[in-house]
């Protein structure tokens, strides 16, 4: 067989054209943290407008994926990235100079929109231009980097911009990017398209949306307020229209989600593994809220506590591949995944008086333990599809991962709320005002709020029960983490063993262009 070329020099600035707006992508989400208390105030947005503008790009984000994936399929990879860039860069003018709450939320909704071109269409491009197995693994490494890069130094990023400039600066980080983008993508990137597409259905495109989005505005409520009649409600409609979008899907000749791709074993094996592994990022989340509302450190302070963490991620990312010439990704999957469960433990044994050090052990030990995952997964993904299924495939996998966070905090967040209130409710000092004691039991930051208007020593009280009972979520919400990891790893294990090394020879022979549902390459 002869062996696929291999990339030069063209190919690999075209990725850090490429490695741009996926830093962007990334950064867009984290930045906001840090730049919605500013707009609050500057556009004297509500509580919900609040919310809107928070979560408007994520829902339309995650939305429209899948339909963007295929649509790239169908008109070209390097048309659909350039038009949703122009996109991108011209909602992002809008967002920044937006006089009114309504309109930057219009704006974040289009962000949303031109956002969930950039990531299926980057990753499918990856995987035209780097044909050779060992130069794609390290490409994914890259373009994972720079989306974790993006996260980490969003809020650092928006904080510079925040204490120099008025809150739209946030937003015109992107606008340089966009224009470097569409000038240099006609020389350096490559166009693909398949080359027997058929049109969009549009009605599939109907119900793909009317499934994710309830679906994933239903999770976000309940991980900020707890179960409710109205998240629930929007979350078995979604299922509902899910199962009608299925439905359409099984009888039409050119489908918008090809089901077929589902019957490849590794295929599904490796989005049901990214898919568990994204559940875990719920329970991150509450390291930082331990960091300022235990620890009693500042926002920037955990933030630079977390950068270790997210150090580890990146060398292990960048390792991988090298690590994957010699080892199986089944073996280094399951043994990194297996090396992270020491950091949940140190998680689970956090108490008030811990301190920072086993946090950031901690951090270390699972950013550092998942990072093989994420990029033998994402590579195992797209080099299971053939060339012209390449969108699609991408948009699954980013669309599960999406949901698999989303679907991570609700559920871990519900399940810690819970365990804070059956805690804290009877170990809070007797005598305690109404609203007080209703306050300190929804949650901890209201607990803190409450210590300060009472005298010291029951506002201590207040605050050492309040402590004692969010260490104690933390506790229970690290263990089922740890089962979670052990899950996927064994999944791992036993499902993906026949993958030989990168570069080796594979168990069976790779199958003609025409199976779609097929593997075609060995994933790195």
């Amino acid at each position: 067989m002869t062996a696929p070329a291999r990339a030069g020099t063209r190919e690999w600035i075209g990725l850090a054209i490429l490695a741009l707006p996926t830093l962007l992508v990334s950064l867009d989400v984290s930045v906001m943290i840090l730049a919605l208390p500013h707009i609050s105030v500057s556009l004297g947005a509500d509580s919900a407008q609040q919310l809107w503008i928070m979560d408007s790009y994520g829902f339309l984000l995650a939305g429209f994926m899948v339909t963007m994936g295929t649509l790239g399929d169908r008109i070209g990879r390097r048309k659909l990235l350039m038009c949703g860039g122009a996109g991108f860069g011209l909602a992002s003018i809008a967002a920044a100079f937006a006089p009114t709450a309504e309109l930057l939320i219009v704006a974040r909704m289009l962000l949303g929109i031109a956002g969930a071109t950039i990531a299926p269409s980057i990753l499918a491009l990856i995987t035209n231009m780097f044909r050779d197995e060992r130069q794609r693994g390290f490409a994914i490494s890259i373009w994972m980097v720079c989306f974790m890069g993006g996260m980490a130094i969003g809020p650092l990023a928006g904080g510079a911009l925040l204490e120099r400039f008025w809150w739209g600066s946030v937003f015109l980080m992107g606008v340089p990017v966009m224009l470097l983008l569409l000038v240099t993508a006609p020389v350096l990137l490559p166009e693909y398209k398949a080359p027997n597409a058929g049109r969009i259905d549009l009605a599939s495109v109907a119900l793909s949306l009317g499934a994710l989005l309830p679906t994933i505005y239903g999770l976000k409520e309940i991980a900020k307020h707890g179960p409710a009649g109205v998240p629930l409600l929007a979350i078995a409609a979604g299922i509902g229209v899910g199962l009608v979008f299925v439905r359409r899907q099984q009888h039409l000749s050119d489908p918008l989600l090809d089901l077929a791709l589902f019957r490849n074993k590794r295929f599904t094996t490796a989005v049901s593994a990214m898919f568990g592994i994204s559940l875990t990022g719920g329970t991150m989340l509450f390291t930082s809220q331990y960091l300022q509302l235990v620890v009693g450190l500042s926002p920037l302070e955990a933030g630079l506590l977390t950068l270790p963490g997210v150090a580890a991620m990146v060398v292990m990312l960048l390792a991988t591949p090298v690590l994957a010439k010699r080892i199986r990704p089944a073996y280094l999957i399951t043994i990194a995944l297996v090396a992270s469960l020491p950091g949940v433990l140190l998680l689970a044994r956090l108490d008030a008086s811990s301190g920072v050090v086993p946090v950031v052990i901690a951090l270390v030990l699972f950013q550092a333990g998942c990072a093989p995952i994420v990029t033998l997964s994402s590579g195992i993904v797209m080099s299971s599809v053939v060339p012209e299924k390449a969108g699609s495939a991408a948009a699954i996998s980013e669309t599960c991962a999406e949901l698999g966070f989303a679907l991570g905090i609700a559920t871990f967040g519900s399940l810690f709320t819970f365990i804070y209130r059956g805690s804290v409710g009877g170990a809070l000092p007797d005598g305690l005002p109404t609203t007080a004691r209703a306050a300190a039991t929804d949650t901890i930051s209201g607990a803190i709020e409450v210590a300060r208007t009472l005298p010291t020593a029951v506002g201590d009280a207040v605050l050492v029960a309040a402590r004692d009972a969010f260490t104690h979520g933390i506790t229970v919400l690290a263990l089922a983490c740890g089962a979670l990891i052990a899950s996927v790893a064994t999944l791992v294990w036993f499902r993906l063993r026949e993958l030989p090394t990168l570069g080796g020879e594979a168990t069976h022979p790779a199958p003609t262009s025409e199976a779609a549902d097929e593997v075609v390459a060995l994933a790195s």
